[in-house]
């Protein structure tokens, strides 16, 4: 099966991301070689065929407030931010686009700072039962969003959604989020 355009355009995102740390150099160079050995990226089978596959996570970010909406996920059991698997020959911002009407009932703009581009990419083994365990390639997207805006959560894959203050998360239980958050936090630079 010969790469696609869109395949070539995730490459290329992937390629253009400035990694902050080690950890962030090991994902981008993990995530181009896998892009590079197969064109078999986008997940085809719940849950995980094939492994590893794309997927696109997003923010809903308020800078003023200095805080990120999370959704309480009901199969992972963390708090995540919301995304989803990217569809065969999808573009991953087309991805977050159809996602966030999906799952909380609204549409947005991109973040001003970080545009319509991903700020992270990473790769993580899911934490599932091991029939179900597979390997996550997510580009993480930033949306400009506002504490209070109206949000019509998917009550089917979340318990519940909260504006989180960066502080907050900081200093809660790093094992009730996504291990990489603190990371997608200090690209986001909300600090002021």
């Amino acid at each position: 099966m010969p790469r696609t355009a869109v395949h070539s355009a995730i490459i290329s995102l992937v390629a253009a991301l400035a990694p902050l740390d080690e950890l962030g150099r090991a994902h981008r160079a993990t995530a181009l070689a896998w892009l590079a050995s197969t064109p078999d990226i986008f997940r085809r089978a719940k849950p995980r065929t094939p492994s590893p596959h794309l997927v696109a996570y997003f923010l809903l970010v308020d800078r003023s407030a200095g805080s990120v909406l999370l959704c309480d996920h009901r199969l992972a059991g963390l708090w995540l931010p919301t995304g989803g698997h990217v569809e065969p020959d999808e573009h991953p911002y087309d991805t977050v686009r159809r996602e966030i009407v999906e799952e909380l009932g609204v549409s947005a703009e991109p973040d001003p700072v970080l545009g319509d581009k991903p700020f992270l990419v990473t790769v993580t083994e899911t934490k599932d039962a091991p029939e179900r365990r597979h390997t996550d390639v997510s580009l993480w997207f930033a949306l400009r969003g506002q504490e209070g805006q109206h949000l019509q959560p998917d009550e089917r894959e979340f318990v519940q959604v909260r504006w989180w203050p960066e502080t907050e998360i900081r200093t809660a239980d790093p094992h009730s989020f996504d291990p990489h958050l603190g990371r997608a936090l200090d690209v986001l630079a909300l600090r002021p």
